[in-house]
């Protein structure tokens, strides 16, 4: 942990994303939670998912220019204090729907809480991409992958070990107590990094913003390899989304757990995150970056099978230790690969539109799991159906771990 001895704005910057990512694992839980004391329509509870999500398709790239042209900083504690604000409407909305509404109800709920959940995904672009934008800035380009590492495992510790788990034992209380907070950890996320101090940069020169946003396009155009790992990252995106949308109903319908249950199984996965904090450096090291991304490819695969075939928890909670094991070598190879590699003045761009292609794909996988689920129920039962997205989110890995496997090529630059 050197640089955070060492480096104060990256402490700062460290303790920032803490906090944020707490609050953000408080809503991981209890979102999708509230949607389904809402309704019990898979399609209306992915509609939640995708409106999250699709602020990633509208404005990754939009947000890259913002990024360039204003002040990093200021941009990340706006976009907090405008969280602030939005989870204050979600705890509104709540205290109108509870006791909770009839289904002939719940359609209007639900679009109430799809239009706070996109507003509060563009408030998160924003700020997403300023973070990683402003890391290099914060320490040297020979700590990025150690910087990089322990962000990535303070994340997994607050937003998937600590915050689920304390989400559900908040709506176990009250509904409206995770949101409360939630919009807490927004308020002071935003204080921190207004105390951090970032070098000022030069002043960029203005362009028109398509003109801005294509300077990006094309340095991605002409660098291959980022554009490939784009696309890769936005279908292990569409997949995972497609299978954690459906999840929440599998823990309740299948595994039996209630709110608090959930949380604490969703902690598994955290607890793979920080393994992976610790090994997957050097794992990348050993390994090169190549054969590392070859292997989270591979790691995929086998738990999406065995959480299809289980009613065990304890299976379901090994196979989320697995699947986010995977994720952050993904991360931790690609992430600092990206930031090394990349001109400060683009990185904002280049980012937004890596995110356009990695995130963006996300809310029709949020979708597809919910459609899946609504078109198979009344052929299989809505056991196999609920089990059936595991099994096609496992052979699309499959299919990607192929195509790495021919065509995946990383330089070392």
């Amino acid at each position: 942990m050197s640089i955070l001895v060492q480096n104060r704005n990256f402490r700062l910057l460290f303790s920032a994303s803490a906090i944020s990512n707490l609050g953000d694992g408080i809503s991981a839980l209890a979102f999708p939670w509230l949607a389904t004391l809402i309704t019990r329509d898979p399609a209306l509870i992915a509609l939640v998912a995708f409106a999250t999500r699709l602020p990633w398709l509208l404005f990754s790239i939009p947000a890259g220019v913002i990024t360039d042209r204003h002040d990093r900083k200021s941009l990340m504690v706006r976009a907090d204090l405008f969280r602030l604000i939005l989870t204050g409407g979600v705890i509104a909305l709540i205290l109108q729907v509870d006791p909770v509404p009839p289904d002939s109800g719940a359609v209007t709920y639900i679009l109430a809480l799809c239009a706070l959940a996109f507003l509060l995904g563009t408030a998160e672009v924003i700020r997403d991409n300023a973070a990683q934008t402003v890391l290099p800035t914060v320490v040297e380009k020979s700590q990025l992958e150690q910087a990089n590492d322990q962000l990535w495992s303070i994340e997994q510790v607050m937003g998937s070990f600590v915050g689920p788990p304390l989400a559900g034992l908040l709506i176990a209380a009250a509904v409206p107590a995770p949101f409360a907070v939630d919009a807490l950890t927004f308020a002071l996320a935003a204080w921190i990094v207004w105390c951090i101090a970032i070098p000022p940069r030069a002043a960029p020169i203005r362009k028109p913003v398509m003109a801005e946003a294509a300077e990006g396009v094309r340095w991605m155009r002409a660098h291959p390899i980022v554009l490939q790992l784009a696309v890769m990252l936005g279908l292990m995106n569409a997949l995972h989304m497609a299978t954690l949308t459906i999840l929440i109903l599998f823990s309740q319908e299948i595994l039996g757990l209630s709110a608090a249950g959930h949380g604490i199984l969703l902690t598994a996965g955290a607890a793979g995150g920080v393994i992976g904090g610790m090994l997957c450096p050097r794992i990348a090291a050993h390994l090169g970056g190549r054969r590392s991304l070859l292997l989270a490819l591979t790691l995929f695969v086998p738990p999406l099978i065995a959480i299809a075939l289980t009613h065990s928890v304890l299976v379901t909670a090994a196979a989320l230790f697995t699947e986010m094991f995977a994720a952050l070598l993904w991360n931790v190879v690609t992430v600092s690969y990206r930031q090394r590699l990349i001109p400060d003045g683009l990185l904002g761009r280049v980012n937004s539109i890596y995110r356009f292609f990695g995130w963006g794909m996300m809310p029709f996988g949020a979708l597809l799991g919910g459609w899946a689920v609504t078109w198979l129920e009344p052929e299989i039962t809505r056991n196999l159906a609920l089990r059936a997205v595991f099994v096609f989110a496992a052979a699309g890995f499959t299919l990607m771990l192929l195509y790495a496997a021919l065509r995946l090529k990383l330089d070392r630059s």
